[in-house]
């Protein structure tokens, strides 16, 4: 799957999707650099799927190795945006991705630069580059914030009311 827009802006428009189902709004985009190619993308659905693994990054992992047929995702690169959490990170991890690129950044359950900052823990097998993508920080942080607010206001709007 090609696309003319760029990758974070894509996985800002999934991560739109997501809020707009009821989910965090957080969405995630695997390029290939060399061709610009999106191999694979996803956007938050555990309330949807019922799966307390269906974070944005794993179903965007698990969106590429099936599309290539292979779990080893070497040096594509990942657009999420936020700061993946320690769940995700691991999977990033064990992908073998070579570039997490993340716009808003998660201090309370964020896991690269904030938490157990886990590719920097010497049980991390593969570290990817990482990149903080602060052009695009505020629209994150934006559609996050007003997804809490608006729960918080109206406690009817969804699960997240009483966590």
């Amino acid at each position: 799957m090609t696309t003319a827009q760029p990758p974070m802006s894509r996985a800002l428009e999934l991560a739109r999707l997501a809020a707009a189902a009821g989910e965090v709004p957080v969405g995630a985009v695997i390029v290939d650099p060399a061709t610009g190619e999106i191999i694979g993308e996803g956007a938050n659905a555990p309330v949807m799927a019922h799966d307390p693994t269906a974070h944005a990054e794993i179903i965007a992992l698990r969106s590429a190795a099936v599309g290539l047929g292979n779990y080893r995702l070497t040096g594509l690169h990942l657009y999420v945006t936020l700061e993946p959490c320690a769940m995700c990170a691991g999977a990033i991890s064990f992908a073998r991705i070579g570039k997490v690129i993340f716009a808003a950044s998660d201090p309370k359950g964020g896991a690269i630069l904030h938490g157990p900052r886990f590719f920097e823990q010497k049980t991390c097998h593969w570290r990817p580059q990482v990149e903080e993508d602060d052009a695009n920080a505020v629209e994150a942080g934006d559609l996050l914030r007003a997804f809490f607010r608006e729960r918080r206001e109206d406690p009817a709007r969804g699960i997240l009311a009483k966590e």
